[in-house]
């Protein structure tokens, strides 16, 4: 049931049961234990993805975390990644998947050390922004004409991901629309699902012709 349920649920959840925590251990007057329980809500408040402000944890261009990011958000950052490693492994799926030559979706980031990359901060259930996707898409054409192997990645590789992933197929004249490449991509990757938001970032990229398809 957990884990049929999405992150913004457990997220808003957890800062709800962590702030009833504070206020139960204030009002037995446990003030100074109940201070970390309301810390860890007000974080969790903050890392919900409603908020949409990935800038918050300051994510360098590497996909890494700086050491205040790991600090000050920890309860949302070990959650999040405790969470994503129980789920892909519930999932059972492949350290990575082929979509296409040269094309594939890693398990998770370690897959692409050593290679070049490339990131766009993008919070849990939130979608990459058109612009983003196009510049994703850039890139990634840039490197694949040098026949690099691209491999595109988000926390699960069912979302974030594949709404890039969708742009790249299609900018490179592999599928006609990305409705077509989410097909594709779910035909080699059956548990990915798209939100609302990533088709409407979709759409959007689609409807401003960028990164036109090769011939």
């Amino acid at each position: 049931v957990i884990f049929s349920r999405g992150i913004s649920f457990l997220i808003a959840l957890k800062a709800t049961t962590l702030f009833l925590c504070f206020a139960y251990l204030k009002n037995l007057g446990f003030t100074l234990f109940s201070l970390p329980f309301l810390y860890y809500s007000l974080i969790s408040i903050a890392s919900h993805p409603s908020i949409n402000l990935p800038i918050l944890l300051g994510k360098t261009t590497d996909g890494s975390f700086p050491l205040f990011s790991l600090i000050i958000f920890s309860p949302y950052i070990y959650f999040v990644r405790i969470f994503s490693l129980l789920r892909r492994l519930r999932s059972g799926e492949p350290t990575y998947t082929q979509v296409h030559e040269g094309l594939y979706f890693p398990r998770v980031k370690d897959f692409t050390t050593g290679l070049p990359y490339c990131c766009f901060p993008t919070w849990y259930t939130r979608s990459p922004q058109p612009a983003d996707i196009e510049s994703a898409v850039k890139w990634a054409s840039r490197q694949r004409d040098l026949n690099k192997p691209i491999f595109v990645h988000c926390a699960y590789g069912h979302g974030r991901s594949v709404a890039v992933m969708c742009a790249l197929l299609v900018a490179r004249g592999i599928t006609e629309d990305w409705k077509n490449a989410e097909k594709l991509i779910k035909q080699k990757r059956p548990y990915i699902r798209m939100n609302a938001l990533h088709r409407k970032a979709l759409e959007e990229w689609s409807r401003h012709q960028l990164s036109a398809p090769r011939k």
